[in-house]
């Protein structure tokens, strides 16, 4: 069984959910607009470095308290 984080969800078409599944961390990014997008990560330090630059705060600008949310949950994994 694999445990399963819910990282955002704004609605069924815009989610991103992370897997663990034993060492290696599975995050599917699931958008209206581009699909499901799924990378695989050997380590949580990379699984951090991409959801940093996934969510860079310049593209947050205003809405800061919601990227602090994101790289937080990222982060409890």
């Amino acid at each position: 069984m694999f445990k399963k984080h819910e990282i955002f969800k704004t609605d069924k078409y815009n989610m991103l959910t992370v897997e663990v599944q034993g060492k290696t961390l599975v995050v599917r990014d699931i958008s209206d607009q581009w699909g499901e997008e799924c990378y695989t990560f050997v380590s949580r330090p990379e699984m951090m470095h991409w959801a940093e630059n996934r969510f860079r705060a310049d593209q947050y600008v205003g809405r800061e308290e919601e990227r602090e949310n994101i790289i937080r949950a990222f982060k409890e994994v």
